[in-house]
């Protein structure tokens, strides 16, 4: 009953007759599942005029430590223009093969601009969840406006996900992630949830933790309702690190296939193109979004391409405040690295967008902390790559781009700031304006600290920390509004969601205003 193109398979109870093509894995072509396939949901993202990514993995209890057979399955997707899926206008068959989790990364094309879109998957006689996804307006085209959010750091640990189940039903166009979608770590006891398994640092020990992670339903509920376009930053690796170099100054050979490890899980689980697949130990993320005629988002990469952070001579890695720190200011050091900053000034030099959007992972305003005399600078953010925000400032002086916004997360907290050439002058023009989110669920940083050092950082209009939530935006040709919307509470589930503080830009008025009322 067995040869070498045909065998007997059992998976989660079902069994079935399988061909084995010659150099390739074998495929079930009708599998059945001891548990839903679909447990991990369904996302959509990096939407274009005419093309947007589906995303599902198959993963039947993906926690209970099972592992998953190494065959292939043929995985059923469609895309409709009504929610309950009857105008069907792309359909397909793809294949969720083992060497990338099961994961599926459909690419559905021939899409109409700035159009609602519902697709669903089917495994077997299984059916995925519906999801809702959007396409980008044309090129060049006049839009009214545009209404997206963003978010950052959710840490499983330290909260409930309640700022997603009031962000699932905001009226938005798109989200974006910032960053930190995972974070590492042992099970720790007395927080409000715990991880499932030890420190991630394998292939299948990520899997894992965005296993649990996607498990929670809230997070479930806003990729289905909304494309998402990701960016990451450290925890997705490890906190801290920078380029191949660990926070804990591990072997750069055994920490690089860490990151390795950690780049393919990252994109087994997010809804990126397939030009972000993996190629050897890089992932290509940095990326633009054009949204018609009013908005362009530059979507930066600050953790692939870094030098080492500044002044860790002191055997502490990863960031720390740093005084006195001349290696922060040397420019040859970069954030981003040589390649990607060209790319990104060449885009400014460009752009053509009413509004010019850097997304990117942090705070990217000088902030000085400590006591004068005594004032350090952060070294793992911006501070601690002084000539690349200088390069990136003296760009924006040179090309002028049309009405510069820099939106960031990281830091726990809310933030709006200044971009001046000069931090030091409070009389230095505004060359753009900063929003900074706050966390979805991690803990925020010590509220009193910040304050005392908003006294030697005049450009900071706005500051605050206590609050979990996320940035909703409002873009028209006229203005930028964003509203700081925020939980009280994430340690136990059902929080209201409020706004905490309004600010606008005007067209051509660099620098935010508060709105009261």
């Amino acid at each position: 009953m067995f040869n070498r193109r045909q065998f007997l398979l059992t998976a989660g109870g079902a069994m079935g007759w399988v061909v084995w093509a010659e150099h390739q894995l074998p495929l079930m072509a009708q599998p059945k599942f001891s548990a839903y396939p679909f447990s991990l949901g369904v996302a959509s993202g990096d939407p274009e005029p005419h093309s947007v990514v589906l995303w599902t993995r198959i993963a039947p209890d993906p926690l209970a430590g099972k592992p998953m057979p190494t065959v292939s399955f043929p995985v059923q997707w469609r895309i409709a223009t009504d929610a309950q899926m009857t105008q069907v206008v792309q359909k397909g068959t793809v294949q969720a093969v083992p060497e990338w989790g099961h994961s599926v990364h459909v690419v559905a094309e021939n899409l109409s601009p700035e159009q609602w879109y519902w697709y669903q998957f089917q495994v077997g006689d299984e059916m995925s969840p519906i999801g809702r996804t959007r396409t980008m307006p044309a090129p060049g085209s006049q839009i009214e406006g545009l209404k997206f959010a963003y978010v950052s750091c959710q840490n499983y640990e330290h909260g409930y996900y309640t700022a997603y189940q009031h962000l699932a039903q905001e009226d938005l166009d798109l989200v974006l992630h910032l960053g930190d979608y995972i974070y590492g770590g042992d099970p720790k006891s007395g927080r409000p949830r715990q991880h499932v398994g030890s420190n991630p640092v394998d292939l299948e020990t990520y899997r894992w933790r965005y296993a649990l992670y996607k498990s929670d339903p809230q997070l479930q509920a806003v990729h289905a309702a909304f494309p998402f376009i990701c960016i990451w930053d450290d925890h997705e690796v490890e906190n801290d690190y920078a380029k191949d170099q660990s926070q804990n100054f591990a072997d750069p050979v055994v920490f690089r296939r860490r990151r390795q490890a950690a780049y393919q899980a990252y994109y087994e689980h997010l809804p990126l193109r397939p030009t972000a697949q993996p190629q050897g130990r890089h992932l290509q993320l940095y990326r633009r979004f054009r949204f018609g005629d009013l908005a362009e988002f530059h979507c930066l990469d600050t953790r692939q391409y870094r030098d080492d952070q500044a002044c860790d001579q002191n055997g502490k890695g990863g960031g720390q405040i740093v005084f006195n720190c001349d290696e922060r200011l040397d420019p040859n050091r970069s954030l981003l690295g040589v390649e990607q900053e060209r790319w990104l000034l060449e885009g400014l030099k460009q752009s053509s967008s009413r509004w010019t959007v850097i997304a990117q992972q942090m705070l990217m305003a000088e902030l000085k902390q400590g006591i004068a005399p005594l004032i350090g600078h952060w070294s793992d953010g911006w501070d601690g790559y002084a000539p690349t925000r200088d390069r990136i400032l003296q760009g924006i002086t040179q090309y002028q781009p049309a009405n510069p916004v820099v939106i960031g997360g990281d830091i726990h907290s809310f933030w709006v700031t200044d971009l001046k050439s000069n931090f030091q002058d409070p009389q230095s023009p505004i060359l753009a304006t900063e929003f900074v989110g706050t966390s979805i669920s991690s803990g925020g940083p010590n509220p009193d600290l910040f304050t005392l050092a908003l006294k030697v950082n005049p450009h900071v209009k706005f500051f605050e920390s206590r609050y979990r939530g996320y940035m909703v935006c409002i873009v028209t040709h006229d203005q930028w509004t964003a509203h700081l919307r925020v939980v009280d509470q994430v340690e136990t589930p059902g929080a209201p969601v409020r706004t905490l503080a309004s600010f606008q830009i005007k067209n051509g008025q660099p620098g935010a205003q508060r709105i009261e009322g």
